[in-house]
């Protein structure tokens, strides 16, 4: 089990964001950034769930994890399907994991973070985890398969790892070049601002 970053608990901080949510792309410092733990949950989490959802959809994606829209909070949503009205929209918040499977497979993955790049990344094919729903409720889930690695790519955003990290050096050497495009856009639009690699 991987030690995991101390969480930032915010007691009653606002939860704010802008409608409709855009996926940001690496390297913008917000994917690297801590991620504080959620003690309020009201409509307005529940709003901002939703919309991540809309944002997730929008990207044809499978998960997406609150960072990924520039607020860093330990919330992730993902469903298996991809699609709206088909499969279980599953929201996690503060998930911690609680043990993994023996058995690992490698896997092609991508990242709405970052558009068109893939690669092969192994990861446990089970894991089991802790989390509350967004109405507050705690409870206790194993995931396998197809889940467990949308579980796992998201929950690495909650600590700020990126898809990049979990690759072997030459599989991110194949996509070296797709990262210094990202880099460059990054910096063209937002001047000032220090990239996070």
């Amino acid at each position: 089990m991987e030690k995991e970053e101390e969480e930032q608990a915010i007691p009653d901080a606002p939860l704010l964001w802008n409608a409709p949510l855009q996926v940001i792309k690496y390297p913008d410092p917000r994917l690297r950034a801590g991620n504080a733990t959620i003690t309020r949950f009201d409509d307005t989490l529940r709003a901002f769930a939703k919309d991540m959802f809309d944002a997730m959809y929008d990207d044809e994606g499978v998960g997406l994890a609150a960072p990924q829209v520039g607020v860093n909070i330990r919330l992730m949503v993902f469903n298996e399907m991809g699609k709206r009205g088909e499969g279980e929209e599953v929201v996690l918040v503060n998930p911690e994991i609680i043990s993994y499977g023996k058995t690992q497979d490698l896997f092609e993955e991508g990242c709405l973070s970052f558009p068109e790049l893939y690669g092969n990344v192994e990861r446990p094919t089970k894991v089991t985890i802790r989390a509350h729903d967004e109405f507050g409720k705690r409870f206790k889930l194993t995931l396998s398969g197809w889940p467990a690695r949308i579980f796992q790519h998201e929950y690495d955003h909650l600590q700020g790892t990126l898809l990049p990290d979990r690759m072997q050096p030459e599989v991110r050497e194949n996509i070296a070049a797709g990262l210094e495009a990202l880099v460059r856009e990054f910096q063209a639009t937002n001047p000032g601002t220090s990239p996070a690699l």
